[in-house]
């Protein structure tokens, strides 16, 4: 073998050693190495109290993820005045007994809810590099998961308000809140030009606790955070939309946007705290990067599993 050659050959051996090494970080480390990612924004009346808000997304639960369900369970230590969850929380046939596991602690919360197609359908094995090409798989033969069970669970015993494809009206420590909900776009079930009808019903017979004149903050959540979805939300008002299905792009260059993002959002929204334009008007735009993955690519490299701790407070006052 000639020098170049055996120069050659241990280059090639090095690279493959380092992708092996990454892969085994991926599966092995990574995966399972839960954050917390910490945000605060000013947008309450001046004279509000602050909201904690915990986002929630993509925990695609089998029931043996007792690491999972246990890092869920101690995110109560925040002490949330409402849980936003932005769907995907099964990811097993028999994946609710983790989730029920999971969430049990935050029974007493206010929370809503919009799912994800694998609140449907369970996962199936696919070709990763699929979603190098285009945006939606299809469903195929992928089980049919117990989504009433899931329902139940969520609005029964945790009193969660239900957001696919519809709207709500609650008070959290005294300030108003609008919610717009859309169901999961990325399968094309959102029903977006109902939207306009179901805010102005909402809006005409919604009754407040006082009649004091006071802001009214309106909040979009949704599991895909295609741009029909985002611009819809911000035409009717939001200042805040929710969201998860990327997974952060799951596997990324450390400190570069992500790859893919499964969606038509820009790659560099595709997780954290961004501002979205629409139009003339615009909204903070809150992407989760998702506590789980596919138990068929169980991996992560260079964007952890996360929840996400969010904090309103008051405008400063100037």
């Amino acid at each position: 073998m000639s020098r170049g050659a055996r120069a050659a050959a241990g280059a090639l051996g090095v690279t493959a050693a380092a992708g092996l090494a990454a892969l085994a970080w991926g599966v092995a480390v990574e995966r399972n190495r839960f954050t917390v990612r910490h945000e605060t924004l000013p947008v309450l009346e001046p004279d509000a109290r602050p909201i904690t808000i915990l986002h929630l997304s993509d925990l695609h639960m089998a029931p043996w993820q007792r690491a999972k369900q246990d890092f869920v369970r101690s995110l109560a230590i925040y002490e949330p005045d409402l849980v936003i969850d932005t769907g995907d929380n099964l990811g097993h046939v028999d994946g609710l007994e983790g989730v029920e596991r999971a969430l049990e602690p935050f029974a007493d919360t206010a929370g809503v809810f919009a799912h994800g197609s694998n609140d449907y359908y369970g996962p199936v094995l696919k070709n990763p590099l699929g979603y190098l090409f285009e945006h939606s798989l299809p469903v195929g033969t992928a089980p049919e998961l117990d989504t009433a069970s899931l329902d139940r669970f969520l609005v029964d015993r945790l009193g969660w308000l239900d957001l696919n494809n519809a709207v709500r009206a609650v008070e959290i420590n005294g300030t108003r809140i609008e919610f717009l909900g859309a169901a999961d776009a990325h399968r094309g079930w959102d029903r977006l030009g109902e939207l306009p009808g179901a805010v102005e019903e909402m809006r005409e017979n919604v009754t407040w606790s006082s009649d004091e004149p006071r802001q009214v903050l309106t909040i979009g959540v949704t599991h895909a955070p295609y741009q029909r979805v985002l611009n819809a939300f911000v035409a009717q008002g939001s200042e805040l939309i929710f969201a998860g299905h990327t997974h952060g792009g799951q596997v990324r260059v450390p400190g570069r946007p992500a790859i893919v993002t499964n969606c038509d959002i820009p790659r560099e929204q595709a997780q954290g705290l961004s501002v979205w334009h629409a139009g003339a008007r615009s909204a903070f735009l809150e992407v989760s990067a998702g506590l789980g993955t596919s138990i068929y690519a169980p991996v992560r490299f260079g964007c952890p599993p996360e929840a996400v701790v969010l904090t309103l407070t008051p405008v400063p006052v100037r």
